[in-house]
């Protein structure tokens, strides 16, 4: 792999980890989702340290040729982050439904609540 390359690369890297970390400041991405995005850091982190483990790799799952097996990496991970996301989406409706629901209920027995104070105050 040529040096500008590798450079170019490791400056692309550094700026991943300091676009996670700033999220991770801001509080826009929580702490426990970043496992996967830091996991998928370091992975690109090695593969730019460690050039020759790609076709290693390769090599070894039996892939024809490394950028065949760097497009089925990306793959998946795109799949593995894919999933991820669907499971805190599910997780997190599951959640809002159980909000609106008890939500329902409160206004329910606010009104109740107000039309009983309000039938008391006729009777005075």
């Amino acid at each position: 792999m040529p040096v500008y390359l590798r450079i170019s690369l490791g400056i692309m890297v550094v700026l991943y980890f300091y676009l996670l970390l700033y999220f991770l400041k801001r509080k826009t991405l929580a702490l426990k989702y970043t496992l996967l995005w830091l996991f998928s850091g370091f992975a690109m982190g090695t593969m730019l340290l460690v050039p020759g483990l790609l076709t290693v790799v390769v090599e070894i799952v039996g892939i024809e040729t490394p950028v065949y097996g760097l497009f089925l990496a990306g793959i998946f991970f795109l799949i593995v982050i894919s999933m991820s996301l669907t499971a805190i989406v599910s997780k997190q409706t599951e959640r809002i439904k159980d909000l609106a629901q008890n939500n329902a209920m409160l206004e329910k027995r606010v009104r109740e609540i107000e039309q009983r104070l309000m039938e008391l105050e006729e009777l005075e």
